[in-house]
């Protein structure tokens, strides 16, 4: 089947092109429930191993790879491997197989078509392909419903950006809101971007991102295309809408999940020595791939047609992944490097604010303790103008007449008041084990002892 320009001409090498070929391919790709995928016979299957070998062969980045493939493809069809194989579903899946067991390429694939025949590429049906008037309107409405990826926004304890990213959207859509995300981060003092589910998307958006993180333009990355023998280069921009977070610390959590453009980001900040990236080794897909589907056939071929090529490493992450400095399993990625980063925040800053993020960051190293009944009867009484019993199970506190508190045992005799980060108890004990005093703990480092007056 002879390659249609118009059904991956927004994944052509460009500022855009590239956009939808950074995303993991089983992430994009329209997933259909076996029961109802139709039947095949002999000639159908022959006929699906023939366009997609000669596209395969066509524009695969690899074409030593793309040979050997094809001749496995061609030589199981004829030695009748693929004759079990009677449905769609199950024999698109062992193709994808059989080609990744020689390229090992997570962005090569085939899939069938869903109900109507429309894919990514787009294709024939009713709701028209995706280069339509009306695919496009329907693919923007999902990126719309969708925020364009920006899932979460927000400051933590410590003035510490966090964003919450599940995909690189095209900027040319999503650029209003990148820019808006960047502005509301602009007044941190450093900042984490989340990509722990993040599947990929367009370089576009990494430049974007990436620009607000330098302050003079940044070779970023390249992309070698096997059809035009060149290479195209992907540089941060000159100038930004905002503020720039030149000298803001960058964190960058990842997992196994992380895939294609996340990765890209990560690699990217990583060796421009600009990000600590801290979770899990990524997935390792760095090749950008057309969209093509058979309507006629009833399948869809995701095939990279190019290669990363970092400037400062030459080669990419295909295959193996981006290497956080800190590894951590993903689930505890943030906490990690929200540690990490008030710990840079406080290196640098003057004694008053060094207390308070020391404050902080005792509060994340907290972790709640359960204490039986007898263990809390131990810190019932009243210290001077302050009182703690037990009230529902749990050790309450009340300054005279204040507002109760209940206290969060986080070991050691101390404790934590829900829903008041600004004041923190720890009692003292005499020789004998008794408890002897309350002392309450000031977020500005003062401390102010209670002795123990009753109960």
């Amino acid at each position: 089947m002879p390659v249609n320009p118009a059904r991956f001409s927004y994944l052509r090498p460009s500022l855009v092109a590239v956009s939808c070929a950074l995303l993991a391919f089983p992430a994009t790709a329209q997933r259909v429930a076996p029961d109802s995928v139709p039947k095949i016979g002999s000639a159908e299957r022959a006929a699906i191993v023939r366009a997609i070998s000669a596209d395969i062969e066509e524009i695969y980045v690899f074409p030593e790879l793309a040979v050997r493939m094809v001749a496995h493809l061609k030589e199981r069809l004829d030695s009748g491997g693929y004759e079990r194989f009677d449905d769609l579903f199950a024999f698109t899946a062992e193709l994808t197989s059989d080609l990744r067991s020689i390229s090992h390429d997570r962005h090569l694939g085939v899939l069938p078509l869903p109900p109507g025949g429309v894919g990514m590429a787009g294709g024939a049906g009713p709701i028209g392909g995706a280069d339509s008037a009306e695919g496009q309107r329907r693919r923007r409405e999902r990126l719309r419903r969708a925020n364009y990826g920006f899932e979460r926004l927000e400051i933590l304890e410590g003035n510490v950006g966090y964003l919450d990213l599940r995909q690189f959207a095209d900027a040319s859509i999503a650029g209003p809101t990148a820019i808006a995300a960047m502005n509301f981060l602009a007044g941190t003092d450093a900042v984490i971007v989340d990509l722990r589910q993040n599947g990929g998307g367009s370089p576009s958006m990494i430049q974007l991102l990436s620009s607000y993180f330098f302050e003079e333009p940044v070779h970023l990355n390249s992309f070698y295309l096997r059809r035009e023998d060149r290479t195209d280069q992907f540089w941060s921009h000159a100038h930004v809408e905002g503020p720039r977070l030149v000298q803001t610390p960058l964190y960058i959590l990842t997992s196994g999940y992380s895939f294609s453009a996340a990765e890209e980001f990560s690699y990217n900040m990583r060796h421009l020595e600009r990000a600590t990236l801290v979770g899990e080794t990524t997935g390792g897909g760095a090749h950008p791939s057309e969209m093509l589907d058979y309507p006629e056939l009833g399948v869809h071929l995701s095939v990279p047609f190019g290669r990363a090529v970092n400037p400062i490493t030459g080669t990419n992450w295909e295959g193996t992944g981006v290497e956080p400095h800190v590894r951590v399993p993903a689930a505890q990625a943030l906490a990690t490097a929200h540690r990490k980063a008030l710990e840079e925040i406080a290196a640098g800053a003057e004694e008053e604010r060094r207390r308070e993020l020391a404050w902080t960051i005792e509060g994340l190293g907290a972790e709640a303790v359960e204490l039986a009944a007898p263990e809390l009867a131990a810190y019932v009484g009243t210290y001077g103008p302050r009182n703690v019993r037990v009230e529902g199970g749990r050790l309450v506190y009340q300054r005279q007449a204040g507002p109760i508190f209940a206290l969060v045992p986080v070991g050691d005799d101390r404790f934590h008041l829900a829903n008041d980060n600004a004041f923190r108890i720890r009692f003292e004990r005499d020789s004998g084990g008794r408890v002897v005093t309350l002392v309450g703990r000031y977020q500005d480092g003062r401390e102010e002892p209670s002795p123990r007056t009753g109960g």
